[in-house]
């Protein structure tokens, strides 16, 4: 348990960011298209303290932290959004969903252009500046891939069902009350039941980790660091 302030100021640091962007950019795009349930709650906003859950912001990821746990995880509170009171509903609830997961993306580029700052901060902050730097790469993009996962009620879900033709969009609507429960039976469940029997059913995981992987690689490529 030698978690230092130093790693959690290098790891949750990043992620309040990360999640703090992509819950605000929901906000903001369903504000833009004439939603004002946000608005009203005062969460079309870039300050933390709107958007920090105790537990998923804070509380959990300390615990992974302090656990070892390979991944950070985290979550904020949800935006909500009333997709009726969209102008044009069905088009405008993917634009909604799609700004979290491309602002995340964006915080990526921007985390790993700024390596080539590094010569800049003092030698006494930049080991500091570069944890943060690479941490918000790593953490921006998986946030970006997952949430871009085809189930409801993740981003990628509600894109789903805002481009498919009805006849499939509605009975994926239907799954976003299980949501959650189906990816935890596809990201825990499902794996720990099929080392029962020798089986590796842990596909969806090792689909983020290789997704997740290239997609790090060309950031650093069009960023210019390989």
């Amino acid at each position: 348990m030698n978690i230092s302030l130093y790693d959690v100021s290098v790891w949750v640091l990043p992620l309040v960011i990360a999640i703090t962007f992509h819950e605000a950019a929901h906000a903001f795009v369903a504000h833009h298209f004439g939603d004002n349930t946000a608005w009203e709650l005062g969460r079309v906003s870039f300050n933390p303290f709107k958007h920090i859950d105790p537990f998923g912001t804070v509380l959990l990821p300390a615990m992974l932290l302090l656990s070892h746990s390979p991944f950070l995880f985290g979550y904020a509170k949800p935006v909500p959004v009333n997709f009726r009171a969209l102008r044009n509903p069905r088009i405008d609830m993917v634009w909604v969903a799609l700004a979290g997961p491309a602002t995340n993306i964006a915080l990526a580029l921007v985390a790993a252009a700024g390596f080539h700052l590094l010569a800049l901060v003092p030698a006494s902050a930049a080991q500091w500046v570069a944890d943060n730097l690479k941490n918000a790469l790593v953490i921006n993009v998986v946030l970006a891939i997952f949430n871009m996962l085809p189930i409801p009620p993740l981003d990628g879900g509600r894109v789903a069902v805002g481009l498919l033709p009805r006849v499939l969009a509605y009975p994926l609507s239907r799954l976003e009350p299980f949501g959650m429960l189906i990816l935890i039976g596809i990201l825990i469940i499902l794996p720990l039941a099929g080392s029962q029997f020798g089986l590796n059913l842990d596909v969806i995981s090792a689909i983020l980790r290789t997704s997740t992987g290239y997609l790090i690689r060309l950031i650093l490529l069009l960023t210019g660091n390989i």
